[in-house]
């Protein structure tokens, strides 16, 4: 396996036939797992993404990959009944907690109070449309720990199915983050991040919109961060609407990007102290 490179640290590619130079799993312990989902008017999503989510919980408890799950989602002011249906579900499920913000306050501020509720080992961020099947999530952490890595980042294997402006909209701004941050990665917007709660002990977001996935990975490799990368069946959005293409979300990765590349360009990899804490 090839190390294809990144601002502060190294971002592999896991694909089939390659192996990391850290070989073997380095945790002793098994970790607890968060699924965070933001949702913003999702009433048609929110039942299916649940079940789906703990179907797959479930999995990975009977089959000792973790020794906790919980779900958090994150009403993000939705004006439809999103947040009454999430409360609902979670008067039934200890491990269903809700985050609920009064008013809609984008992508990166309802994950970055996902993150922040969240209390596992390991955080897995993803979208309530499930794009891609919560049952790989256990080929997810085996991938982590046998390549001893601090993120995984998943990509598209085919993405013809969001339609060409979409795949055009991506491919540029892949290329703009690469080359304005440094940061190698394939499919920075993808909505499959998963991450150890270390990682999210030492770097600080401040994304409100759709730039909080380039800020988290971008922030992640010039810590130091070991990344690794893995390719996902992708399904398209079937409910509901997405906002990602517009362009007033555009407008808005485009201003923060400008905002935040000056402290992201100034971090630096973790000093031995800071590692050991």
């Amino acid at each position: 396996m090839g190390t294809i490179g990144g601002a502060g640290s190294p971002v592999m590619d896991a694909r089939p036939g390659h192996r990391g130079e850290a070989g073997s799993v380095s945790e002793s312990r098994v970790e607890r797992l968060s699924l965070v989902m933001p949702m913003w008017n999702e009433e048609e999503m929110i039942s299916s993404a649940v079940t789906a989510s703990f179907e797959a919980g479930e999995v990975l408890l009977r089959d000792g990959a973790i020794s906790a799950f919980e779900l958090v989602l994150v009403d993000d002011g939705s004006t439809d009944a999103t947040g009454k249906l999430a409360d609902e579900l979670a008067v039934h499920e200890p491990r269903l907690q809700i985050v609920h913000h009064e008013h809609n306050r984008g992508l990166g501020g309802a994950v970055r109070s996902g993150l922040t509720a969240a209390t596992g080992d390991l955080i897995l961020y993803t979208d309530v449309d499930l794009p891609f099947d919560l049952m790989e999530i256990g080929r997810l952490l085996r991938l982590l720990r046998t390549y001893n890595a601090d993120v995984l980042s998943a990509y598209r294997l085919e993405r013809r199915s969001e339609g060409v402006r979409r795949t055009i909209y991506s491919n540029v701004y892949n290329l703009l983050i690469r080359a304005t941050l440094g940061l190698r990665v394939r499919d920075v917007n993808f909505a499959c991040k998963l991450i150890r709660r270390r990682v999210l002990d030492h770097i600080e977001l401040h994304s409100e919109g759709s730039f909080i996935d380039a800020e988290l990975m971008a922030k992640a490799s010039h810590r130091g961060f070991q990344i690794v990368q893995v390719g996902l069946d992708y399904f398209a959005r079937s409910r509901g609407v997405s906002t990602l293409s517009s362009w007033g979300t555009i407008a808005g990765i485009m201003t923060e990007l400008r905002a935040l590349t000056p402290e992201i360009r100034a971090l630096r990899p973790l000093t031995p102290d800071e590692a050991a804490e």
